[in-house]
């Protein structure tokens, strides 16, 4: 089945303007129709996945051929570890590839011959499953002949959700597993107004659901979200006190999530079956009290980043982005603000390879020097890269209004 996502136009999120391929000759070239088009490959967690997608030069549109990936599942009560989940990668990642260019080709007998470069994600993430996926990369860009675009996680999915969205210059809060900013836009970089002090956001939710016994499948923080919509005018849930950790701009979970755990072992927790009394709370009592308090600490400090930087659109991406919930929550704060809630479904906000592509063929067009590398050097991973250590070629060097 082919992929049926529209494209999507460049116009409407204000990057520089496009230089020819010319200028750029000795990075790439587009292929045989005109066409720009990266292959990317994504697997800084426990998510592999391969996207290939493309630039139309005639009406200036990006648009995704094809998204397949893979989740390494981890058993109930358990994370995934970085050996485990490298050897998942490494044993799924080339049947991704064939099937994305498949998917993006399906009547070519060589799709590899459309690519003009294979993107791949530099940082940051685990170790192993990067180096996994980063061995593959350089691999087929070698056997192909063509080049590497290294890329940085965080920027693919603020890139993935501007153009998917056609958000020129939001305040982006990122959300996931391994990270949690509030971000916006000024003088070449994407700056970190706030961010969280000790565990991310969906590591806090994640191992909560290890603790009560919720499924990793298809993911913790997912499952959490299913409880907490037991929550109705009918049948409303509890909703237990918790810390409430915001400090200035940044957020604090771990002192959260011991405080919820410890919650778990009190005489007045029902796992199973219904309550007694007005002490007692259930798992799905938790859950719902758990989103509601780490939900609002990061509306607040999205909001107070809008109001100083002077943005009236809110971009919200990266795993727990998708959550339903939280986009609720956001998007009263935003129409309060006479603003504009950005948000995506699974399919892009969930760790996958398109956005790599898409962040890849920024740094292709624009000849990005610190992403565009030569051969195999410059490609080892990172799994320490930070989002404001990425110069952003693509988009005018204007400063953030602040007040």
């Amino acid at each position: 089945m082919a992929f049926s996502d529209p494209p999507c136009p460049l116009a409407p999120i204000h990057n520089l303007p496009l230089p020819p391929p010319s200028r750029f000759s000795h990075l790439y070239r587009p292929n045989h129709q005109g066409k720009t088009v990266v292959l990317g490959i994504e697997g800084s967690a426990n998510k592999v996945g391969v996207g290939v997608l493309s630039f139309d030069p005639e009406t200036e549109t990006y648009q995704t051929l094809s998204n397949p990936r893979k989740t390494y599942v981890s058993p109930v009560g358990c994370g995934f570890l970085p050996k485990e989940t490298s050897w998942h990668h490494q044993a799924h990642v080339v049947a991704l590839v064939r099937a994305a260019l498949n998917e993006a080709y399906p009547d070519d007998a060589a799709p590899q011959r459309n690519l003009s470069a294979i993107a791949f994600t530099l940082g940051p993430g685990m170790g192993g499953p990067l180096r996994s996926c980063a061995v593959a990369a350089r691999t087929l860009a070698l056997l192909w002949k063509i080049p590497l675009v290294a890329v940085n996680h965080c920027i693919a999915h603020i890139e993935m959700g501007r153009v998917a969205t056609s958000a020129a210059d939001p305040v982006v809060l990122y959300v996931s597993g391994g990270n949690t900013q509030v971000i916006a836009y000024s003088d070449g970089r994407y700056r970190i107004f706030g961010e969280t002090i000790d565990i991310a956001v969906g590591n806090c939710l994640d191992r909560f659901a290890r603790v009560v016994g919720l499924s990793n499948d298809p993911s913790p923080g997912y499952n959490i979200e299913l409880e907490a919509r037991k929550h109705t005018d009918e049948t409303p849930l509890k909703f237990v006190d918790l810390p409430y950790v915001v400090k200035g701009m940044d957020v604090s979970f771990s002192g959260l999530l011991t405080f919820i755990e410890d919650l778990t072992k009190s005489k007045h927790f029902v796992r199973d079956g219904p309550t007694e009394n007005e002490e007692q709370f259930t798992i799905a009592d938790l859950c719902y009290s758990l989103q509601e308090t780490i939900f609002a600490m990061l509306v607040e400090i999205t909001e107070r980043t809008m109001a100083h930087c002077g943005q009236s659109s809110v971009l919200v991406v990266g795993g727990v982005g998708c959550n339903k919930r939280l986009q609720d929550m956001l998007e009263l704060m935003v129409s309060d603000r006479g603003g504009t809630l950005c948000a995506m479904d699974h399919r892009y906000c969930i760790d996958n390879g398109a956005m790599i592509a898409q962040a890849g063929i920024f740094g292709l067009q624009y000849g990005s020097e610190s992403m565009c590398v030569t051969g195999v050097e410059g490609t080892e991973c990172k799994q320490r890269f930070r989002t404001d250590q990425v110069e952003i070629v693509w988009r005018p060097k204007t400063r953030g209004k602040h007040s």
